[in-house]
């Protein structure tokens, strides 16, 4: 299995995180989870950091069983809808960065 990471790298607006958060929830998760081929997604909110780490207020992981699954997924409409609407989004409540990132999971029981 292989997660593919978006990391919101940066700040949301002052007074805008309980907005940022539900336009996410409303908005973004409904099309996040119509990404064919994905077996997982998560939507994690930044709620503490040490001092002196980058800020990350929003960092969304989507699983697919194998690269092909997740081109598929990048090359969907529906991904194309969540560009657009992650832009008016980031536009009105976020300062920063996006950056992606692809992970292989490796699970031990402990």
């Amino acid at each position: 299995m292989i997660t593919r990471f978006a990391l919101f790298e940066g700040s949301v607006r002052p007074g805008k995180t309980e907005a940022f958060r539900t336009a996410v929830k409303e908005r973004l998760v409904p099309l996040w989870t119509r990404f064919p081929g994905n077996s997982d997604v998560r939507v994690m909110f930044g709620e503490e950091r040490d001092e002196g780490a980058p800020e990350f207020p929003l960092i969304l992981a989507i699983s697919y069983p194998d690269r092909t699954a997740m081109a598929g997924a990048l090359e969907s409409d529906v991904r194309d809808r969540s560009r657009e609407v992650t832009g008016e989004i980031v536009s009105e409540f976020f300062e920063g960065r996006i950056h992606h990132h692809v992970t292989e999971a490796n699970a031990y029981a402990g």
